[in-house]
């Protein structure tokens, strides 16, 4: 028999094994490019939401005959029901794309919110890099930002300083949003040409802008600084709306304008909240909540003062109360609203919720517990009870987020 060739073969055995040594360099290799090239432009798409639904009781409805009290289901009373997408990308350097797209809806009825945009919270796509970010769209306005912060309520749907001024709840189409955080310092501007171009020409929400040979119609600039360190956190913030034509007189230059002070402190599972708010409406502009229930302009100029108090009693449960004060110069029409909230959090995402509310009206107003209501002037609470009725409301929720 003959014999093999031993010497033959371990050279060919030798060639293949460099052979498969290389190819698998070369893969390394290539997926090393590969994972160099995703870190340098990774990119990241989240899905969010919130789902929130409670049933309220509240007396004293405008325009109804009989008990004047109702039950209702409610669609976000402690957060706007919402679902949205969040994405970022590397661009490299520090330098960031990013966007946002927010849609509101409306659980009791499955119909879209902010009078039926697909993407009415939030719209908006920029850049973010160690200078801040810039943004361009629809936006939150620095004011909404700012009540998020300083009102006790954190600008709950239903129940908080939003009925007293549906301007902290505020956003603005075809704007302009710059946010810059430096240390514990956060500034903000924003800027639109036509802050709502979605609705009618009414006299508190403001009318289409970028209007040619208009360019004052439905324009808004808002800026805020606000400064936290520690327990201790304080802000201020200035806005200015043009509503264009709203009372049908001869002018273009109707406009309200507002500028906040708040502050905040935390101390243990305490924490309390303090503000002020200055609104002023100018050329025939109408202030919400100024008129009174028999029609008659009474106040183009108002002074809204806020306290409050939040809670931890356990890891699970938290106390919020809040008392806010409305003063219309020149009129006896000046409302008090009063919120106490009970939340309990099953976990990080459920929690369980039962607020009560009531408000003190005299002289003519016609301030109610739910900001944004049947009637509701401005997003407000005002126009949703009959004037100088007090209203008392109460609901309980559940709130979901994912």
């Amino acid at each position: 028999m003959r014999r093999p060739n031993t010497w033959a073969t371990k050279i060919s055995q030798s060639v293949d094994k460099e052979s498969v040594d290389m190819k698998m360099k070369l893969f390394a290799a290539a997926v090393a490019a590969l994972a160099a090239g995703g870190a340098y432009a990774q990119s990241s798409v989240t899905l969010y939401g919130v789902v929130d639904a409670g049933i309220e009781y509240a007396n004293h409805q405008p325009g109804v005959s009989g008990s004047h009290d109702v039950v209702r289901l409610t669609s976000g009373n402690m957060s706007g029901s919402r679902w949205g997408l969040r994405g970022v990308e590397d661009l490299g350097g520090g330098l960031k794309g990013v966007f946002v797209l927010e849609s509101g809806f409306n659980v009791d009825t499955g119909t879209s919110a902010q009078g039926g945009r697909l993407f009415g919270r939030q719209a908006y796509v920029g850049l973010n890099s160690q200078w801040g970010q810039l943004t361009l769209g629809r936006h939150q306005t620095p004011l909404y930002d700012f009540g998020l912060q300083f009102d006790p309520m954190a600008i709950s749907t239903n129940y908080s300083i939003t009925a007293q001024d549906g301007g902290f709840s505020s956003r603005a189409d075809n704007s302009l949003k710059y946010i810059g955080t430096f240390g514990g310092l956060t500034a903000a501007l924003l800027y639109s040409q036509g802050a709502n171009t979605v609705g009618t020409a009414n006299a508190y929400q403001g009318i289409s802008g970028e209007v040619p040979g208009s360019y004052k119609t439905g324009r808004e600039y808002s800026a805020s600084l606000i400064y936290s360190g520690g327990p201790f956190s304080v802000g201020a913030v200035f806005d200015e709306t043009n509503l264009g034509n709203p009372t049908g007189a001869n002018t273009t230059r109707a406009k309200i304008q507002r500028a906040s002070l708040g502050g905040t402190y935390a101390f243990g599972p305490a924490k309390v909240f303090a503000g002020y708010r200055y609104s002023h409406a100018l050329d025939n502009a109408l202030l919400p909540g100024g008129t009174l229930a028999n029609g008659t302009v009474a106040a183009n100029v108002s002074n809204l003062y806020w306290l409050g108090l939040g809670y931890q009693l356990t890891p699970a449960l938290s106390l919020t109360g809040a008392a806010y004060y409305q003063d219309f110069r020149n009129t006896g029409a000046d409302p008090w609203s009063f919120v106490v909230s009970t939340d309990y959090a099953f976990s990080k995402r459920t929690d369980a919720y039962f607020n009560v509310a009531y408000t003190k009206n005299k002289d003519g107003s016609t301030l109610g517990v739910s900001s944004g209501g049947p009637g509701s002037i401005a997003g407000s609470g005002f126009g949703t009870t009959n004037g100088s009725t007090n209203q008392f409301g109460a609901v309980v929720g559940l709130r979901h987020k994912f």
